[in-house]
């Protein structure tokens, strides 16, 4: 369970940290495109090829993971990639983090180490080909109705014209993105099971091409959520959303099953409270920061002025006792240099 455990936590690191660098890559780096001089570009930015390359490696360790864990442990653990790219971007970006921040990664820590002692290896229980369209019959239904809470939300808001925020719209794109990333893992558990239980081979490379096109397809919902709502909203919806959606449908679908020991199962259930609630804390920090005790709120703002200067080297913040006595020096030397004119 452990060498599931410490896969998952090197695929979701290099998942994350992978697109980061992609990220930074791009920054210098025209629009991809299928252009000989493009993809030659692209190729010998550093940045770009090795966060590309740790992004595969992560997928590859996943699947591995899959192959050794039920999704009800896995997809958890994989939760914690943000705060493995959060202490990445304090070490290597040189972003500095609040008090919060630093919680929210104790807790999603915690949480994995509950999950690995708790967790426990199952048998693949007997399931039938006909699970893969239940279960996509299922998440079709899920969506329908999402779909149709937010176009009754939208009209009441362009009958009764409503200029505030979209909540229910951050919330609905949040959650969809977080049950296809959900559903990929799933999916690509089921090929694994197929395969042990001697089906066609054909059917692992299927599920594996379906739980890429779920994922892909959950990036296109939750981008539309960032474009039109709140990051905030929409990445706690979808890091909640995935990590239930994998946990129900292995217990439902997949046949997983609780650890039978008290001890084990406690460890497993807090495990998985412990990760959700860390990685709504990484996510909400900034907003969570205003509710904190005054002197931790200082030291926690302080943070974010710091890193906010530290972001622009010719910014100088300094604080002037008494502001109204101050006198910029070059309007000093302006006085002192330009000539006095005579009275008529």
């Amino acid at each position: 369970m452990w060498e599931a455990v410490l896969l998952t936590l090197a695929a979701t690191a290099g998942n994350n940290i992978g697109k980061v660098l992609q990220k930074k890559g791009t920054l210098i780096l025209p629009p991809l495109s299928f252009k000989f001089k493009v993809i030659r570009t692209y190729a010998f930015n550093k940045a770009w090829v090795t966060g590309f390359l740790m992004d595969i490696g992560g997928a590859l360790l996943m699947l591995r993971a899959l192959s050794l864990a039920p999704v009800s442990v896995i997809q958890p653990v994989s939760g914690c990639g943000l705060a493995i790219l959060s202490i990445f971007s304090h070490f290597y970006l040189k972003e500095l983090m609040n008090v919060v921040d630093w919680m929210g990664i104790l807790l999603a820590g915690i949480g994995t180490i509950g999950i690995g002692a708790g967790g426990e290896e199952q048998t693949a229980s007997p399931i039938s080909i006909f699970h893969l369209p239940w279960l996509a019959f299922v998440v079709v239904i899920v969506f329908v109705i999402l779909n149709g809470w937010l176009r009754i939300y939208r009209r009441q808001r362009r009958e009764q014209e409503l200029m505030q925020s979209e909540v229910v719209e951050e919330i609905i794109y949040g959650l969809e993105s977080g049950i296809l990333f959900g559903m990929a893992a799933v999916v690509s558990k089921l090929g694994f099971i197929f395969l042990e239980q001697g089906f066609s081979k054909i059917l692992l490379p299927l599920s594996i091409a379906i739980s890429i096109c779920c994922s892909g397809t959950g990036f296109v919902y939750q981008t539309k959520g960032l474009k039109h709502g709140r990051a905030v909203v929409v990445s706690t919806c979808a890091a909640v959303a995935s990590i239930v959606a994998g946990v129900l449908s292995g217990m439902f679908a997949l046949g997983e099953h609780l650890p039978e020991a008290p001890g084990a199962r406690l460890l497993l259930l807090l495990g998985w409270l412990l990760i959700i609630v860390g990685v709504i804390l990484l996510v909400s920090s900034t907003k969570l920061v205003r509710f904190l005790p005054g002197k931790a709120k200082r030291s926690a703002r302080g943070g974010l002025d710091k890193s906010f200067s530290a972001k622009q080297p010719g910014l100088i913040r300094t604080r002037d006792p008494n502001p109204s006595a101050v006198i910029h020096a070059n309007t000093l030397h302006h006085l002192l240099t330009s000539p006095t004119k005579e009275k008529p």
